[in-house]
């Protein structure tokens, strides 16, 4: 197509579990537009959890026509389209294209029972899984599906095993990204980091990432039920003309082929070189870094997986709850709807961030453990839950907030020192990302646990539309990665205030205790009430501080899904031989 002398721009489409946002991003980055519209989410108590790809599709319609009839940008200034996605969402479809049942979402655990059958059981097991199976997949994939259910391989399995009529009349297995681009094309293929979950891609050459004919024969699949694969800087093809006229742009608008949410976070950020690394944090919160190897911490669940910016892994350490963690204080106990307390105010998050910025640093030796629905790094335990310890008669609302915000920093510190310890090298700074990013008070308190810059991105909550864009803005070769990261602007630098040093290595030398003090009771109290989801105190020594244990979220925030299952051996690298769990190659 013809581009107008005038900068072009790209129309970004970041669907996510609660909605679809759709944005207009200039070739600087910078996104200069936005729509948005919210999705069902129908959760099931069998675990199910699903979403109508039809409604995600229409969503996309209606944003990006009102998009264009605002007048933002000419449609002769759109160069091309991107879509970033909710990474682990499988869409069922058939031979016209279109979907056979609602898609199962990253949060589906329906097919956690497929997983222990396929993987589970032996008389050598590493950590629940077969010995022999655990091997083949960490030498070829890097990794293994989590027993939860929730990776796309379960979602085809569970199709497979209960759903025989509808896995007659699949013509492929889509990640929802995928989906949504053959929506727009009519182009049916995926990239190799949408793939991922599967867990049937050897990845160990990262310039020839390919499925793997013995894994899918082992999971009983049919590799012609799985879509070609390609980066994810192709071009997929043009837009369908009917489509290009609903939404208003130019017929021969191009579509990249994009990546998942979590890796175009990372690109969104501007850490594209080598080690550049952020921290998300939102619902969940990650750190995450752009590595030039394969390698595998399968004790503390990191892994080499493969991005979109060719030649290159990336490496995340995912921890379940941090922003949910404060929406857990704000909607189930502070303003929890009842007769002790009103609705939660519309200016309720600046509230809580006024209380947190009142309390001292340390919250008066006040601690809160974040695992509301369990931990999956730097230990993967679903029995954990949150709590907060050292309670007096002193601690104020103020007190509660901050330890909230402190605690989930305490985790992240936990989970640092084994990113530090993949890469090999000290991490000084990280780029911040995401809603949790827009709390000054939180950022310095993260700052201050962590011992690191952190770089505050401008326009935080929008670094999926802005990676999509980066993503597509490289595979048209209108602008390099790096050139396009160096573009992405710091909004603010909060520097670790020393002077708190000594309160927060205290602590969290305390915060690690109280896992390892806890963790069996947890497993007893979960293993006699594996339902339980309220509150639960244990008995205490009356001379002791007070403590609230047991805290389960049970508020309407989506979760985000269970990290791989990476958790055996020793370090496994891609020049390693085979020689068991510790060296596998």
């Amino acid at each position: 197509m013809s581009i107008s002398s005038q900068r072009p721009h790209i129309l970004a489409i970041d669907h996510g579990t609660s909605g679809v946002k759709t944005s207009l991003v200039a070739i600087t980055g910078k996104v200069v537009a936005t729509e948005s519209e919210d999705i069902e989410l129908e959760l099931g108590s069998d675990g199910s959890a699903e979403q109508d790809p039809e409604a995600w599709w229409q969503a996309i319609l209606r944003t990006g026509r009102r998009l264009m009839d605002s007048g933002v940008v000419e449609p002769s200034q759109i160069a091309g389209v991107c879509v970033s996605s909710t990474f682990s969402t499988t869409v069922v479809v058939g031979r016209d294209g279109r979907h056979l049942m609602n898609a199962l979402m990253w949060l589906d655990t329906s097919g956690g029972p497929q997983i222990e059958r396929l993987f589970g059981g032996g008389l050598l097991s590493l950590e629940g899984y077969r010995i022999g199976k655990a091997i083949k997949w960490l030498y070829k994939t890097g990794g293994l599906p989590t027993f939860s259910g929730k990776d796309d391989l379960a979602h085809a399995l569970l199709v497979k095993a209960e759903h025989p009529e509808i896995y007659a009349k699949t013509d492929k297995f889509l990640p929802s990204k995928d989906y949504l681009n053959l929506r727009l094309t009519g182009q049916c293929a995926a990239s190799f980091d949408s793939m991922t979950l599967f867990w049937l891609s050897n990845i160990r050459d990262i310039d020839n990432v390919h499925y793997d004919p013995d894994l899918v024969r082992d999971v009983g699949l049919e590799l012609d039920k799985l879509p070609p694969l390609k980066a994810s800087t192709d071009v997929l093809g043009p837009v369908l003309p009917d489509i290009a006229r609903e939404l208003g742009i130019p017929e021969d608008t191009p579509v990249v082929v994009g990546s998942p949410d979590h890796q175009g976070a990372g690109i969104g950020s501007g850490g594209v070189r080598d080690f550049d690394s952020h921290l998300y944090v939102g619902t969940s919160s990650w750190i995450q870094c752009t590595v030039p190897f394969k390698k595998t911490d399968i004790f503390h669940s990191i892994a080499s997986l493969p991005t979109a910016i060719p030649g290159k892994y990336y490496c995340a350490n995912e921890q379940d709850l941090a922003g949910g963690c404060l929406g857990f204080l704000l909607n189930n106990v502070l303003f929890a709807g009842s007769d002790l307390s009103g609705a939660a105010p519309d200016d309720a998050y600046a509230q809580l961030d006024a209380a947190a910025s009142r309390a001292p640093a340390g919250s008066n030796n006040l601690i809160f453990t974040p695992w509301l629905n369990g931990e999956r790094t730097p230990v993967d335990d679903d029995t954990l839950r949150g709590g907060f310890f050292n309670l007096s008669t002193t601690t104020t609302q103020d007190h509660l907030v901050r330890a909230v915000m402190e605690g989930v920093a305490l985790n992240t510190r936990w989970s640092l020192k084994y990113v530090e310890k993949f890469i090999g090298r000290k991490i000084w700074h990280l780029r911040i990302i995401g809603g949790g990013a827009l709390s000054d008070t939180w950022c310095q308190i993260f700052a201050d646990v962590l011992k690191v810059d952190i770089r505050r991105v401008e326009d935080p909550r929008a670094a999926n539309a802005r990676g999509a864009a980066m993503i597509a803005l490289a595979g048209l070769g209108l602008a390099g990665f790096e050139e396009v990261g160096d573009q992405v602007t710091i909004d603010r630098v909060f520097r670790p205030n020393y002077a708190h040093g000594a309160t927060y290595d205290r602590l969290f030398k305390e915060f690690v205790r109280l896992y390892r003090n806890n963790k069996a009771m947890y497993r007893r109290l979960q293993r006699r009430d594996p339902l339980q989801n309220h509150l639960s105190v244990p008995a205490a020594d009356p001379s002791t501080r007070g403590y609230v244990a047991s805290l389960r979220n049970t508020s309407s925030i989506p979760h985000r899904r269970a990290w791989p299952g990476w958790r055996f051996g020793a370090w496994i690298r891609t020049s390693d031989s085979c020689a068991g769990p510790k060296g596998a190659k």
